[in-house]
């Protein structure tokens, strides 16, 4: 849990190449230059002696764990590294009673690092805010995940939030051109082909500890890395992606808005992206077929027929086969012309409802199959309307209320451009305007 810097112990034990190549001072950091300049908070975090708590919030391999470090060793705080995945309240409060009667004792601060905090519940999270009111340790806390959904606002409301964004392809090449050639890393003992070194950074994704992890996999292969050498220790691009995270509400948003946006080959993307990283096909599924009515709706009403087909494919083949016809499913939504006027038409009317524009159902309307609803006078004066010409008669269907309210606005793309002259003439008859 607790880490001192303890140089014996780090040659005792064979460290991987990510973790001998973290930063040791702020300025040897690549990348947040929004958050390392002159007077951000952060450096004055380092150079001040006062605790505070902060969040660091941003994807894998960005560099959180490293600025937490980075944050002890430079100001000589004790560092104690809790992770959210194994600890429990009772390592909490330890690591914070710990904290006090070293800061009581001897002055020293602690810098109480927890990773992947957004895993720690209520209580667990609870637990910490003693120690972030009363200032018994610099706490910070690393996520993934958007803290505003996953930390109580006790917490947050009590530290400086800093988010992180993902390493440049610059910023990536320059993390592994360093790895090259620094003592702590390969020291000169590799070549890095340059076809070899733009592999690494498309392979990372902007994170930096993957780029380490793969430059370390073909250092081990061969002593000249080629493109052929990263290749066979890396078997495939991880995605980055996070189902519980905001990756998967950015790349299922990306994904609905490409294929809204009529560009097939966007939507394609991101469906290979969700596949790949281990999305579950259902809920893809789920979209397609809600987006078949939501932005296609009558414009094209085979659509809807595909979406639904592709979600009973899921059920029947499962991946990877299915793969292609949710493919097939994205392609027809992506391509067909667009209406949204289904889904305003029922929130309209749903509008209305929750405002309290119901009104009665009229009498010849209602049911009267049951016995005596005859005497209560309903369906007295109903018209059949197969009995008249084109099945159109002319009486009230929606009660007094909502007799002028319009719902349904037929677009005039794809087939609901028909809709569209038909709905107008029908209802200009029911209503008496023609």
């Amino acid at each position: 849990m607790e880490s001192l810097f303890d140089s014996a112990a780090e040659e005792a034990t064979p460290q991987p190449l990510a973790v001998r190549m973290r930063p040791r001072t702020l300025d040897e950091v690549f990348g947040q230059r929004h958050l390392l300049g002159q007077g951000t908070p952060l450096r004055r975090l380092v150079e001040s002696e006062a605790p505070m708590s902060l969040f660091l919030w941003g994807p894998p391999g960005t560099g959180k764990t490293t600025l937490a470090y980075v944050v002890a060793g430079v100001t000589k705080r004790r560092f104690v590294e809790i992770s959210a995945v194994s600890a429990g309240v009772k390592d909490v409060r330890a690591a914070i009673d710990t904290a006090r009667r070293e800061l009581g004792m001897t002055g020293r601060q602690t810098v109480l690092f927890v990773d992947e905090v957004h895993r720690f519940n209520k209580a667990q999270q609870d637990a910490l805010l003693p120690a972030v009111e009363n200032r018994w340790v610099t706490f910070i806390g690393a996520t993934t995940e958007n803290p505003f959904f996953s930390v109580i606002s006790p917490l947050l409301s009590r530290s400086l939030l800093l988010t992180l964004e993902s390493l440049s392809d610059d910023d990536i090449r320059a993390v592994l051109q360093r790895a090259v050639t620094d003592e702590r890393g390969l020291a000169g003992r590799n070549t890095l082909a340059p076809e070899a070194l733009e592999h690494l950074v498309r392979l990372a994704g902007g994170d930096a500890r993957r780029s380490l992890t793969y430059l370390e996999a073909a250092a081990l292969l061969a002593d000249d890395i080629t493109v052929e050498v990263v290749e066979k220790a890396v078997d495939k691009a991880a995605v980055r992606y996070d189902r519980q995270g905001d990756q998967h509400y950015d790349v299922i948003s990306a994904f609905i808005k490409s294929m809204r946006g009529s560009d097939a080959d966007a939507a394609l993307h991101y469906l290979a992206r969700m596949i790949e990283a281990g999305e579950d096909p259902r809920f893809i599924a789920r979209r397609l077929v809600i987006f078949a009515s939501e932005d296609v709706g009558m414009a094209d009403n085979t659509c809807l027929q595909t979406a639904v087909a592709a979600a009973q494919a899921v059920q029947l083949i499962g991946l990877p086969e299915a793969g292609i016809n949710l493919a097939h499913a994205v392609i027809h939504c992506a391509l067909a012309p667009k209406s949204n006027a289904v889904v305003k038409a029922i929130g309209a009317a749903s509008d209305d409802v929750r405002r309290g524009l119901i009104g009665q159902v009229p009498g010849h309307l209602r049911d009267a199959h049951y016995p005596g609803a005859a005497k209560l006078g309903h369906g007295k004066g109903y018209k059949y309307p197969h009995d008249f010409e084109h099945g159109l008669v002319r009486q009230d269907y929606a009660p007094e209320e909502t007799r002028e309210r319009r719902y349904y606005e037929p677009t005039r793309h794809g087939a609901e451009a028909g809709l569209f002259e038909r709905w107008s003439r029908i209802r200009d008859f029911l209503r008496g305007l023609a």
